[in-house]
């Protein structure tokens, strides 16, 4: 089956499998960080927004990174400018039908909870295009991580919360800490991966300006910032130390990027990355829940 053109599994594709749960741990945390029974269609809804979310900025990326030819050549997931398998107007579509799917769910949690979402909405909605997109890309500056830590762990963490009761929370936040630390650290991974064609072409991603040496580093720091987040998280509701469990599926990951794997056998563990993400989010969702 084919949607204008373009086969659905080049679209799947394109938007990034690997990054969704970005999307979906943090709503599964905020959700859980409630004390009392949650609205389960105000969950649903805030999971399409994130999701879409996610995949309209994958979609940016692609167009808007094809189109400078900073894809050209470049080692990773499949590309669908770059690669000729879709044009650069037809993948902007799909960013903009992926934004409007967000807009319809936020738009109803909007009117359930309160036009302060539409603020949210629309700033997480700027976020995700000037991230590739627009003259100035903040991406292409070495704000990437900033932006995600902001939008993939703080808002949608506490938002999640929020859609709820209205209210925030003392543990919502701090919950949102390590979520928003795993999403910085499947950036980083992939960017590590870029940065001999992220150099060549100026894009100045943090990864760039670290050098390689630091970038792995750093990425060793994002997980263990992140196992103090979930025992933080702990210290509320003690069942939440499950979180850790998931986390040991990033033992395998830190080892091989600190042994210098590099290229194409960084693909790999871009989807370890994801994997221990979604475990750990789950995990410690499931311990703040029953805490």
């Amino acid at each position: 089956m084919n949607l204008g053109g373009v086969p659905l599994g080049v679209w799947w594709a394109g938007a990034r499998p690997r990054t969704l749960p970005a999307a979906v741990v943090p709503v599964a945390v905020g959700t859980a960080t409630l004390d009392g029974q949650p609205i389960w269609w105000r969950a649903v809804a805030a999971l399409i927004v994130s999701l879409a979310l996610q995949i309209a900025t994958n979609y940016v990326n692609d167009y808007a990174d094809g189109e400078r030819g900073t894809d050209d050549g470049r080692v990773g997931p499949v590309r669908l400018v770059a690669g000729g398998l879709a044009t650069a107007r037809r993948v902007k579509a799909a960013a903009a039908v992926s934004f409007g799917v967000a807009a319809v769910a936020g738009g109803a949690l909007a009117l359930a909870v309160g036009p302060e979402l539409l603020v949210v909405g629309a700033a997480s909605m700027l976020a995700g295009w000037a991230y590739t997109g627009g003259p100035r890309p903040y991406g292409y500056a070495g704000l990437g991580e900033i932006f995600v830590f902001v939008f993939f762990g703080l808002v949608a963490t506490v938002g999640s919360a929020y859609v709820q009761d209205r209210t925030i929370t003392g543990l919502a936040v701090v919950a949102a800490v390590p979520v928003g630390l795993l999403a910085v650290a499947l950036l980083v991974i992939n960017n590590l991966r870029d940065i001999p064609g992220d150099t060549t072409a100026g894009k100045n991603t943090l990864a760039v300006k670290l050098g390689d040496t630091r970038t792995r580093q750093f990425y060793l720091l994002l997980l263990v910032g992140t196992a103090l987040g979930v025992v933080a998280c702990g210290l509320y509701r003690l069942p939440a130390l499950l979180g850790l469990v998931g986390l040991l599926r990033g033992v395998a990951p830190v080892r091989s990027v600190l042994s210098g794997t590099s290229g194409r056998e960084l693909i790999p563990i871009l989807g370890a990355t994801g994997q221990t993400q979604l475990a750990t989010g789950l995990l410690l969702a499931l311990g703040l829940a029953i805490g």
